[in-house]
């Protein structure tokens, strides 16, 4: 195996063994949810005007999964839908008081799992965090090149 592999390898492993890890604490903590419902309610409140074609982007779903998502989110009252008053054309969601709710769990248990992860990113220099995102950043561009294609 080649580093160009091992490399991409090492990385999909270390996603997969964090999910593996994390995945039963969300599902306690937020059992009444599906991790597509928890992870839209997080894009709804970090994507300012968040509609169905941000969603599908941040999320890598397609427009009308998004829709049909957001149509149960109403319907248990997590999520809202309204319009802008120079845009009635576009339709936009917001948190309901309910979804803030279930943002602030899953944002608390992602400080949790930082928590629990501080040592592996302590002794790390800003130079070594720059290297990471770098490679990240130059990763995710060439991939968004090829889709765009």
């Amino acid at each position: 195996m080649d580093r160009r592999q091992q490399l991409v390898s090492e990385l999909m492993d270390l996603c997969h063994e964090i999910t593996w890890l994390n995945k039963p604490v969300l599902e306690k903590a937020l059992s009444d949810y599906t991790l597509s419902e928890i992870e839209m309610i997080e894009h709804i409140a970090l994507i300012p005007y968040a509609n169905v074609t941000k969603l599908a982007a941040a999320s890598y779903m397609t427009r009308g999964a998004i829709s049909k998502l957001a149509k149960k989110l109403i319907k248990q009252e997590l999520i809202e839908s309204y319009q802008q008053a120079e845009n009635k054309k576009e339709i936009y969601f917001r948190l309901t008081k309910a979804g803030q709710e279930i943002n602030q769990i899953h944002q608390e248990l992602h400080q949790t799992f930082l928590e629990r992860d501080k040592t592996v990113f302590q002794h790390m220099t800003d130079d070594e965090f720059d290297t990471v995102f770098r490679f990240i950043g130059r990763y995710r561009y060439h991939l968004k090149n090829i889709t765009e294609e």
